[in-house]
């Protein structure tokens, strides 16, 4: 049923200058993969058959990363480099790609809004290249399990400690069954004497197509941001709306100290890495 996600990546990176100055902060790497293919082999991995990116004039490397590269690949073999070879050509990955612009940063809503004639009428996933969910069963098919149990929209939510509840949405409902909560409040950003809870939203959802029409009915002004969570809630309140806790560890990789957790967590699942690293930091006597 779920064969569309899109993942927007029209951000302008300014927290990883001057690094992204012409780089995608999509493009910045967990070990040796950029980002943005991660988040794609886990949509793939998911079933999803068309990935929509919905970008800036200067992220077209993003697409470029996952096309054919026929020269490199005869260099490869004429040096007869068969292991870079085949690491090469899992960047191939069995999927149309589709790319829409988003002129201007104008927040998450509209970045999905551009999307819109892309996604047509049916239900689709939303992955953000910030959030990567390290998981045995890739978080995308968690949700679309659940997504064909409850068939209402879902957004993924994880715990937070007090002390960063101001920094995400954070939503609160009726628990269902396990991990799975029926949704009556969203807040962005609230404080935390006013947050219903510690369930924070991250970077994962699916998406009936009728999310378009709260985003465009949202009355914003022009040029204002318009927030995911206001079309989410005006959702919530006319059909309903699921929070999943899925099953995963996740890593921000659009801040610093994130990105380096995920470099340090997927280098130590590395057989070829994990016991240098492991070395490395008991040399430094950070452990014993």
């Amino acid at each position: 049923m779920i064969k569309k996600a899109v993942i927007p990546a029209a951000g302008l990176g300014t927290r990883f200058l001057p690094a992204t100055k012409v780089v995608p902060k999509e493009m910045l790497s967990v070990v040796d993969r950029p980002i943005i293919q991660y988040i794609v082999d886990e949509a793939v991995k998911s079933g999803i058959e068309e990935v929509i990116f919905v970008v800036n004039k200067g992220k077209a490397s993003i697409l470029d990363h996952f096309l054919k590269a026929e020269e490199l690949e005869k260099t490869l073999e004429l040096n007869e480099q068969s292991e870079q070879l085949n690491i090469l050509k899992e960047t191939y990955v069995p999927v149309k790609f589709t790319t829409v612009e988003q002129k201007t940063p104008k927040g998450l809503g509209d970045a999905i809004l551009c999307a819109k004639d892309a996604v047509g009428d049916e239900p689709f996933l939303v992955l953000l290249g910030d959030d990567l969910v390290d998981a045995a069963i890739p978080c995308s098919q968690q949700m679309i399990e659940v997504y064909e149990k409850h068939k209402k929209s879902i957004t993924c939510v994880m715990r937070v400690q007090d002390e960063e509840i101001s920094q995400y949405g954070i939503c609160a409902g009726v628990k269902l069954e396990d991990r799975v909560f029926d949704l009556d409040t969203m807040i962005e950003k609230p404080s935390v004497r006013e947050a219903p809870s510690n369930l924070a939203i991250v970077g994962r959802y699916l998406l009936k197509p009728s999310i378009f029409k709260y985003l465009e009915g949202s009355g914003r002004r022009e040029n204002e941001v318009l927030h995911l969570t206001d079309g989410m809630s005006k959702m919530m309140k006319e059909e309903g709306f699921i929070a999943y806790e899925f099953d995963g560890q996740r890593y921000d990789a659009g801040e610093k100290f994130g990105l380096i957790k995920a470099n340090i967590a997927f280098a130590l699942k590395r057989i070829d890495l994990r016991q240098k690293l492991t070395a490395y930091i008991r040399d430094l006597g950070i452990i014993k």
